[in-house]
């Protein structure tokens, strides 16, 4: 892992990178210096470290095997060490290297915090022993390299707390449950009475016994890191007996059911632990958390189980839970009250706006999409007439979308992906083409409604601009330093922050850094880049079809199947493809043409294919299109085939373009001080005086100035141009608000922000700005901290915009006033690289 320190001052750090992750099982009961910790699992047992070591996967038990898991199978513990420690009061403690060790020797000789990195992600509790403590002492644990903060409602909102003594250990309890989402953990020491030792500090990790039978290797590393970091925050939220949604403790710990269709998803690529998914989906075949959307996520989760399994009694069992939601979906298709959707700006932002256009229709899409898929299980599965009363459902919402003049242009990327994916592409390819090439937009700030993104872009033949996506969106929480993946994400952060700083929070309240309904990507990469897919249910016929991208020339891998495992490699470089398919299964290959012509594909010395196909044992026909030579009716069994290209494989170009944003931040202005500065055109002083009422005094083109904020406020004793509109934390869903700008038509204008924190909170805030009305972002987020002098941030753009302002750290986010001013004659957009 890229080590993530090199900011901080060497003269005041003590930093040690010394060890890889160290697993030990956590025994039931530990005898520490007299007194028992009785554990609330059992120790990691019943299997061997006999897998493959992965270096690519974050997972300290990627190569740890259990005997027969069953969904049944309690949880289990095993501890890890710190991988990294330090502190900016070196002069308070001696050893610190030690922590990394077996043999830790701490010794505490004055006030100071410790810190430590156990350089992955966690469901876990933090510990440390001490023989003879003499002071006072707090623990914090986080996801940042700062100690945690979530929402309210958990026991413990703050991280950080008084640990409890269990006899010579000393244990962070914040909840029942023990455990919480930790990558970094602290020992504060507040007093010392006299020097004191530390003995060890140790994560305790608690994981549901869950193996990899699923596999994904690339000649682009950063690929295979998303597959098995995808699989890895799965696996971290498996609870004793349902997928879990968020590792974090904010106080919804329960199985949401939109969220583990992605989940679901990845498992049954990764690890094939399909009673356990059978049992989740029938946990949760009567609930939709309130959430239409997520009926529908469900019959999708039921629809991708069967695909993969073909558990015909599962089927059956769940059929009439599944015809009651696509009833529901089509009683209230014409006008569906949408709770939820996403995160994502355009789909109302979380719980903000979520009744608006664009979800509507995605939300309408998506029910003819359920009506289809589920029909197609119905038929597999051989009973007709209950499939093709479905099928007529979808025809009926078919009718009723096509009744709707110009749907097929409305609303942008979601609606564009759902769609697709309904079976639309052909009539909204004007809409598809334009957001799904768009590179700024076309990322989704929830990775999870990326997923539907990236299913969309297969499904027109995208798979670069898919890959791109991938690489930049999932390949980007890796660069910040995460080691699964997050709620939600902007790959621009990475400009604005340092490798594990706490990242902007949002609609969605404190970010979640590992969040499992992100991790659709790695069943994508399976079915469209390693190219292995079910075609029948249970793959009685597969297809493997790899999508290469010019950067990509190596991609192999596995699938559980009922049948065995399904493995298959492609490597273009050496003109070589092989794949073994288990007993009782028979499918279609497709040798990639990766842009190029392929001259022949030979077996052994038998050529099969050199423009007309030619017979050999076990596979039963061939012919090409412009992305593959297919060789169809593959008997089971390992087919090694060569293959010969008309020219070698292109250098990729690598060279990326620069992308304009449409407004800019032209500067960040401290220097200035009074309205005198900025406003020469108009202005908007929030929460003026005891009253608290907005001065406002726009421009002739701008119509209005409108705020979603959780308080006003005056700062005290101050002149009166100082009143603020500030967030409300900790409360659920408010750590972000809204201002709204708009404008009678188009007009070019300055518009400067401006932020103080006046009474020193320390804050930090990003700052994102959007079109009004596409909701499409028109800025990189802007990172402002070091503002108790205030500070303006002054853009340039021509159409209404919203700005949203985002706590980071440090109090609430705040603005205090808007000032407006014509733009020079001239500006240059700003690019990003």
């Amino acid at each position: 892992m890229k080590a993530s320190f090199a900011h901080w001052r060497p003269c005041a750090a003590i930093l040690f990178s010394l060890l890889p992750v160290t697993v030990v099982a956590a025994p039931p009961a530990r005898q520490e210096f007299g007194a028992a910790i009785q554990e609330p699992y059992a120790p990691l047992s019943g299997g061997t470290f006999s897998g493959p070591a992965v270096i690519e996967s974050p997972d300290p038990l990627v190569a740890y095997r259990w005997r027969a898991p069953q969904a049944s199978d309690g949880l289990q513990l095993y501890t890890l060490r710190p991988r990294r420690v330090f502190t900016e009061t070196p002069g308070a403690f001696t050893g610190l290297e030690s922590a990394t060790r077996q043999a830790t020797r701490i010794t505490v000789r004055g006030a100071g915090s410790m810190r430590f990195d156990f350089g992955v992600e966690s469901a876990a509790w933090l510990e440390f022993d001490s023989p003879d403590l003499a002071g006072d002492v707090a623990m914090s644990i986080s996801e940042y390299n700062e100690p945690g903060v979530v929402n309210s409602g958990p026991q413990h909102p703050a991280k950080t707390a008084t640990p409890v003594r269990h006899g010579g250990t000393y244990r962070l309890q914040l909840n029942r449950e023990l455990y919480e989402g930790v990558r970094f953990g602290w020992i504060h020491v507040k007093t010392v009475a006299r020097p004191w030792h530390i003995t060890a500090v140790r994560l305790v990790c608690q994981i549901k016994p869950t193996n990899y039978r699923g596999s994904f290797a690339a000649s682009d590393p950063l690929l295979t890191r998303i597959w098995y970091s995808g699989a890895y925050a799965v696996k971290l939220n498996l609870l004793k007996d349902y997928f879990g949604a968020i590792l974090m403790d904010r106080g919804d710990r329960i199985s949401w059911t939109g969220d583990a269709h992605p989940a679901q998803a990845a498992a049954l690529v990764a690890f094939g632990d399909w009673d356990f998914i059978k049992t989740n989906i029938e946990r949760t075949a009567r609930l939709d958390n309130g959430i239409e959307s997520y009926s529908l996520y469900w019959v999708l989760s039921l629809v991708d189980y069967y695909r993969y399994t073909g558990d015909e009694a599962a089927l059956d069992e769940l059929t009439p839970a599944a015809r009651q939601k696509l009833a529901h979906a089509e009683a209230i298709w014409h006008d569906p009250s949408m709770g939820f959707y996403g995160w994502d700006e355009r789909l109302g932002a979380g719980f903000e706006n979520p009744n608006n256009p664009e979800s509507k229709m995605a939300y309408r899409l998506l029910a003819i999409r359920a009506c289809r898929e589920f029909a197609w299980a119905l038929d597999a599965r051989g009973r007709r007439s209950e499939a093709a009363a479905v099928n007529e459902e979808a025809v009926r919402l078919t009718q009723a979308l096509k009744a709707r003049p110009g749907w097929e242009h409305a609303a942008g990327l979601h609606v564009a992906a759902e769609a697709v994916t309904a079976g639309f592409a052909a009539e909204t390819k004007p809409l598809w083409s334009r957001e799904f090439t768009d590179p700024v937009n076309r990322l989704s700030y929830s990775p999870f409604n990326e997923y539907f993104v990236l299913q969309a872009m297969a499904r027109v033949g995208l798979y670069e601009d898919a890959l791109a996506v991938v690489r930049e969106l999932w390949g980007g929480q890796l660069q910040y330093g995460g080691t699964c993946f997050f709620e939600a994400f902007r790959p621009v952060w990475n400009r604005i922050l340092k490798p594990n700083d706490p990242v902007p929070n949002c609609q969605a309240g404190y970010t979640s850094l590992c969040h499992p309904w992100s991790s659709g990507v790695t069943k994508w990469l399976t079915e469209e880049t390693l190219g292995i897919q079910p075609v029948a249910p249970g793959f009685a016929t597969w297809a493997v079809l790899p999508h290469l991208d010019a950067a990509l020339t190596r991609v192999a891998g596995t699938v559980p199947t009922p049948h065995g495992e399904l493995s298959a490699e492609t490597d273009t470089a050496r003109g070589r493809m092989v794949v073994t398919a288990p007993a009782g299964t028979s499918g279609t290959i497709g040798v990639p043409q990766q842009g190029r012509r392929i001259r022949s594909v030979s077996t052994g010395r038998r050529v099969i294919w050199d423009g007309s196909f030619h017979a050999v044992d076990g596979i039963a026909g061939a012919h090409q299109d412009a992305q593959f030579v297919y060789l169809t009716g593959v008997a089971p069994g390992r087919h090694e085939f060569h293959i010969v290209y008309d020219r070698p494989l292109a250098t990729p170009h690598t060279t990326r373009a620069t992308v304009a944003y449409p407004a800019q931040l032209v500067k960040v202005d401290a220097g200035a001080n009074g309205t005198e500065a900025y406003g020469a055109e108009g202005s908007v002083q929030f929460a003026i005086g005891k009253a608290g009422h907005d001065a406002l005094h726009l421009p002739a083109y701008v119509a209005s100035v409108t705020h979603r904020a959780s308080r006003k406020g005056e700062w005290a004793a101050l002149p009166a141009r100082t009143g603020y509109l500030m967030t409300g934390n900790p409360a659920p869903t408010e750590q972000t608000m809204t201002v709204d700008v708009r404008l009678k038509a188009e007009h070019a204008y300055r518009m400067a922000l401006y932020l103080i924190d006046r009474d020193r909170q320390q804050r930090r805030e990003a700052v994102d700005l959007f079109d009004l009305d596409t909701r499409k972002m028109i800025a990189p987020t802007a990172l402002v901290d070091n503002f108790t002098g205030g500070k303006y941030l002054v853009y340039e753009y021509n159409r209404s915009c919203r700005i949203r302002l985002n706590h980071v750290r440090g109090g609430d986010a705040v603005i205090s006033g808007i000032f407006f001013d014509a733009p020079p004659a001239a500006t240059t957009p700003h690019d990003r690289e």
